[in-house]
């Protein structure tokens, strides 16, 4: 026994027992957990917010701002717009200001023909109010003062496309005319030429003063070509034809109403009031005038003067467009 006592002194407690583990199964969810479950509706895909033309805030329009051009192929050392590394748009940063919490019917006017004759068109950038959109021939001759003062006098612009219209030839559009006898890749040279004589616009017009383009714009594949570089440069469109389906692939919209046709003061003035009208049966409206004639822009600014008290507010284009079908 005193061995035996001995030997297990020496030899230590007994080893502990290992514990033995047990699985536990994962909680499940009752009847009325699982019912819960499936009838929970799905939230949608939330679709990346369309960038808006227009800009709120008041005060003359930007300058040309290197970040949103890039040399045009081909016609060195011309520039064309794009949309700069931060996602800043042409049709934002270049836009007239406007206030968008205003509820009051909205009526614009696109005044054409700016640049080729520079008498009249010093007295539309200086004596217009600057909700009125101006749009600019690629055929003007050294531009660069009107548009300063455009900028300064708040102003936004447009760069006029010229296309082949009816009745060409006897309605000649120019030399550099996107036409329907060329090739897409053609068309493609003159419209990058077009977008690159200018800078600081919001977007384009498919006219070029009087003439829209009516042959040109008929053709869907055309109009493709021109809307798509649009699209990419971050721009806008205006189809000047009265009634046109609204642009597609770009923020655009159509003309309502061509005011200056013909020319003389007492249709201008029942042209106005048709648009006026129009903007306060459907909430907004756009006008278009080819040319800055004297007569047409007396009775733009006494008609411009008179809007506030009418409960309307004069809006520029970028204010009145709307997105492309599917945006």
């Amino acid at each position: 026994m005193v061995i035996g006592g001995v030997g297990l002194q020496m030899a230590g407690p007994p080893a502990p027992r290992a514990l033995r583990q047990v699985a536990v199964p994962p909680a499940q969810p009752n009847e009325t957990e699982s019912q819960a479950a499936l009838t929970q509706p799905q939230a949608a895909p939330q679709k990346p917010a369309t960038p808006r033309p227009g800009r709120d805030t008041p005060g003359p329009i930007a300058d040309p701002d290197p970040a949103l051009l890039e040399p045009a192929p081909g016609f060195a050392p011309n520039q064309l717009p794009r949309i700069a590394a931060d996602g800043r748009l042409p049709m934002q940063v270049y836009a007239a200001g406007f206030d968008s919490t205003s509820r009051r019917p909205r009526v614009g006017l696109v005044l054409a023909g700016l640049g080729l004759n520079q008498a009249d068109s010093e007295a539309a950038v200086r004596g217009l109010p600057h909700g009125i959109t101006l749009a600019i021939s690629p055929y003007a001759q050294n531009p660069g003062r009107l548009l300063s003062t455009a900028r300064s006098s708040e102003h936004e612009y447009l760069i006029s496309i010229p296309m082949e219209p009816q009745g060409f030839p006897l309605n000649d559009p120019g030399k550099q005319a996107l036409m329907t006898s060329l090739s897409l890749e053609q068309n493609r040279a003159r419209l990058v030429w077009v977008m690159s004589r200018i800078q600081g616009y919001v977007g384009a017009i498919g006219a070029e003063g009087s003439q829209l383009g009516e042959r040109f714009a008929s053709l869907p594949e055309e109009m493709g070509l021109v809307l798509g570089e649009l699209k990419k440069c971050g721009l806008l469109y205006v189809d000047p034809r009265p009634g046109s389906p609204p642009p597609a692939l770009v923020w655009g919209r159509s003309v309502d109403v061509i005011v200056d046709e013909p020319p003389t003061a007492a249709d201008v003035e029942n042209k106005l009031a048709q648009l006026a009208q129009i903007a306060r049966t459907k909430g907004s409206a756009l006008g278009f005038a080819g040319t800055p004639r004297p007569v047409v822009l007396q009775r733009l600014a006494t008609w411009a003067v008179n809007l506030q008290a009418d409960g309307l507010a004069l809006a520029p284009v970028s204010a009145l467009v709307q997105p492309a079908a599917g945006q």
